[in-house]
């Protein structure tokens, strides 16, 4: 006769009001580890996209109209023959780069606006952007005209 009326005999379990289980105490981690294993993946695959060889400010797709600046914004063109010109005097090759550097001591924005005539090879902008790098400009814009090939999107892709 060893059990009482009761029906508990102290070691067993005790049941709670309404039926609810005990709460737990425990957090969980393992959720987190993933999330967190999965950002360093996705880190470690876009870190060596955000490097770039060559600092040029491209210009954007649908573009807006620029914010208007405290100095005049410098321009340098390149003419159909292979002339350079800074503002509206023309420079020769060699004396380039130390007019561009004296006039980047002079001026708060390092910002250049590049035009270069259709005609000019690629080579040659690219020496003139070297140049521009070489004298204190690293923010390039590269001026163009609004009406150029869709290349298929206003005409739905038609190739003719």
């Amino acid at each position: 006769m060893g059990m009482g009326v009761s029906g508990s005999a102290g070691g067993g379990r005790r049941r709670r009001r309404g039926g609810r289980s005990a709460s737990m105490h425990e957090i969980n981690i393992t959720p987190m580890v993933d999330v967190m294993l999965v950002l360093l993946i996705i880190f470690m695959v876009a870190a060596p996209m955000l490097t770039v060889g060559v600092p040029v400010e491209l210009p954007k797709t649908a573009a807006a109209a620029l914010p208007t600046e405290q100095e005049e914004p410098l321009t340098v063109t390149v003419t159909a023959t292979g002339g350079i010109t800074i503002q509206t005097t023309e420079v020769a090759d060699g004396e380039m780069i130390p007019k561009l550097k004296a006039i980047a001591a002079e001026r708060t924005s390092k910002k250049v606006f590049l035009r270069a005539d259709g005609a000019v090879p690629y080579e040659r902008v690219a020496q003139v952007m070297g140049a521009l790098n070489a004298g204190g400009f690293n923010e390039i814009g590269l001026v163009t005209d609004a009406e150029g090939p869709a290349f298929g999107a206003a005409d739905g892709g038609s190739g003719g």
